[in-house]
């Protein structure tokens, strides 16, 4: 078996109207699809929603739950709000920060832009909490090469120490600036 593509990722929201409207203004993302039933598909259960499916471009489909029988939708108090985020990718810097003006103007706090070596980011919240991240890739092929070769020395080293390893240190320290 081979995996295609990600058919659409599916995240609860508070209100499906307020979300589509929202990624549309913000994101420019198209609304593609509802469905709604009163009854749950794969369990049988009696439980109404209200499921919108966004363009989130080149084929990828981000979804979202309106839950309204549900108690209210919250997060995970053990894992830092930093952590389960969904990032998005716009095609240059100029974009970046266009987004990052769009928002800030309707009044979003937005965190950034971010420097994470091979790309930049800006990060904010949508109505329903989740946060989002736009990232614009500033890499070179030789960073890509690097990360590649270091990739399973890292894990095993991390598997093994939980401590963070080193073998990408340049990422962080600024030396590759010099060769860039």
């Amino acid at each position: 078996m081979n995996i295609q593509k990600i058919h659409h990722v599916a995240y609860r929201c508070k209100d499906a109207k307020q979300t589509v409207e929202w990624y549309g203004k913000y994101l420019d993302m198209k609304f593609i699809l509802a469905i709604a039933e009163n009854e749950v598909p794969s369990t049988k259960a009696p439980d109404p929603y209200m499921h919108v499916f966004l363009d989130a471009g080149n084929g990828n489909v981000l979804a979202f739950f309106e839950l309204p029988t549900q108690p209210p939708m919250g997060r995970d108090p053990n894992t830092p709000e930093w952590t389960q985020h969904l990032a998005l990718q716009v095609e240059s810097m100029e974009a970046l920060m266009d987004a990052k003006a769009r928002l800030e103007a309707g009044g979003i706090d937005v965190l950034g832009p971010t420097d994470h070596t091979i790309f930049k980011s800006i990060y904010f919240f949508d109505p329903s909490g989740h946060r989002l991240e736009l990232c614009a890739n500033t890499g070179t092929p030789k960073m890509a090469q690097m990360l590649d070769e270091a990739k399973w020395d890292m894990l095993n080293e991390w598997a093994l120490t939980k401590k963070a390893p080193q073998h990408a240190r340049w990422m962080h320290d600024g030396s590759m600036a010099a060769e860039s």
